[in-house]
């Protein structure tokens, strides 16, 4: 049996479950974010030369709202983590006050 693929929603990490083929201008139907952008993308890696691992992908200068870049598909598996918020998070918590 071939497991099945779960996509998430990169700003608030819920799960998004596809009825159609997703459409360049659809939406997160949690949070209402743009769903065709980097930051839901397979390529996107923010340590990558122009954040992309798509070697001959355009310059997109806004990572979190709709795009057209034609390398795009939707990143399937566990949620994507953005490294800086992280760090800022680990951060945060280490210098809490008690």
């Amino acid at each position: 049996m071939i497991p099945e693929k779960r996509f998430y929603c990169h700003k608030c990490q819920q799960e998004i479950v596809f009825e159609v083929k997703m459409a360049r201008t659809d939406l997160c139907p949690h949070c209402g974010v743009d769903l065709h952008c980097c930051k839901n993308c397979e390529y996107w890696d923010p340590s990558a030369h122009n954040q992309c691992k798509e070697h001959i992908a355009e310059y997109i200068p806004d990572r979190e709202h709709m795009n057209y870049c034609t390398y795009f598909m939707f990143r399937a598996g566990e949620p994507a983590i953005d490294p800086s918020a992280s760090a800022k998070a680990k951060l945060e918590a280490l210098f809490k006050k008690k």
